[in-house]
This record gives structure tokens, C-alpha cells and sequence, in this order.
């Protein structure tokens, strides 16, 4: 994983609800596949991402996401209050970077997000 700018209790919290949301809902599945990986790295930004392949939600609703109180599962199929996501889009909006997702129903999500990347030369 690069080294990026961030406060660290935030970035773990970030990790956290990516982590716990991948881990919900792919706990349907026979054979849960949970991935964090760094995509690739731009104009000084690290891009990661939260990858899974459980529920998914259906693209037109990805503005939703986002979201406080959000939901696009009912609560009896996956339990959460709907403000893990919005948690993760504003900490990483307060630390200069993006959120996205994107998913298909029935076969996973992936959730982005980008920080600033400590350069070599700071190291």
C-alpha cells in the first residue's frame, strides 16, 4: 500500500466501514472474496479500493450511496444504520480526495477512494 497524507485514526475508521460493509455483505456467499488494493497512482493522489464480491447494488443508485441513512438493502436482509458510507465520503472529502463505487447486483462492489501520496523524497 502507498503512503498517503491523512490523519490515521480517520483513514483507519475509512478502512474500517469499507472493510465491515465488504465483510456484511458477502456473508451470503459460499466463498467470500475481500480485496484492498492500490489501483494505481495519479497527479500526486493514490487511488484505493474496497473490492467484493457479495450483494452489489444496481449502478442507478450510486448517487445514493453516499448518503446518511442511505440504504439500497432492506434492514432485514443486511443490518447498519446508513451512515458508514457518508462517514467514508467525509473523511476523505476533509483530507482533499474522492469517493466513488461502482457494483452490479448480485455480483459485488468496489468502493474508491483517493489520497495524497507521500512523495519519495519526503520519506
Amino acid at each position: 500500500m502507498p503512503e498517503v497524507y491523512g490523519d490515521s485514526s480517520m483513514i483507519k475508521q475509512v478502512l474500517a466501514n469499507l472493510l465491515g460493509n465488504a465483510v456484511k455483505y458477502t456473508r451470503k456467499r459460499e466463498a467470500a472474496n475481500i480485496e484492498v488494493l492500490r489501483i494505481g497512482e495519479e497527479n500526486g493522489e493514490s487511488t484505493i479500493c474496497v473490492r467484493d464480491n457479495g450483494a452489489g447494488f444496481d449502478m442507478k443508485y450510486e448517487h445514493k450511496l453516499f448518503g446518511v441513512f442511505q440504504r439500497l438493502h432492506r434492514a432485514d436482509e443486511f443490518e447498519g444504520t446508513g451512515i458508514g458510507l457518508a462517514t467514508v465520503r467525509r473523511i476523505i472529502a476533509r483530507h482533499g480526495g474522492r469517493t466513488w463505487a461502482e457494483g452490479k447486483l448480485g455480483e459485488g462492489a468496489a468502493f474508491y477512494f483517493t489520497l495524497k501520496t507521500v512523495s519519495k523524497n519526503e520519506n
